[in-house]
């Protein structure tokens, strides 16, 4: 009886412990996506010259963004880079949402495996580095999009 009511004991403080550590995990995403430039890969969509690509951008970064490129590097099924190439997202305005395409000549979009953002050759506005930085990448395709 008193080894059920000590696993009882343990249990119930395994749980406890956890429910804290799972609160103060929500607390550190939280605040790390506060002050992040979070940008989705939200489509791969084969196009005539190779593949449209299209990506949603959000600044939450604490100033807006004036102009900002990132250097992508494009994996294919050996896992080795097919292609590297610098795209020019614009302006990325504090707090709001901006979807950005970009037609990829000589891309076959089957063949792209995983996508990497290597850099941002141009980040103007934040402070230096703020960019990768605050970098959090997610996707919304099979193809995997690391920052």
């Amino acid at each position: 009886m008193a080894a059920g009511r000590f696993a009882a004991l343990v249990a119930g403080g395994l749980m406890a412990a956890g429910s804290v550590c799972s609160a103060y995990a929500q607390d550190a995403a939280a605040a790390t996506s506060a002050n992040a430039l979070e940008v989705e890969l939200n489509a791969l969509t084969p196009s005539q010259k190779g593949c449209m690509m299209t990506f949603v951008a959000l600044n939450k970064l604490a100033a807006p963004v004036n102009k900002i490129s990132f250097e992508l590097a494009f994996f294919n099924d050996k896992n080795t880079v097919d292609k590297i190439t610098v795209l020019d997202f614009r302006d990325l305005p504090q707090g709001k949402k901006r979807v950005r395409q970009f037609d990829m000549p000589n891309v076959k979009c089957e063949a792209v495996t995983r996508i990497l953002i290597n850099d941002t050759p141009v980040c103007d506005g934040p402070a230096a580095g703020e960019c990768m930085k605050g970098l959090v990448t997610r996707s919304q395709t099979s193809v995997p999009f690391e920052g």
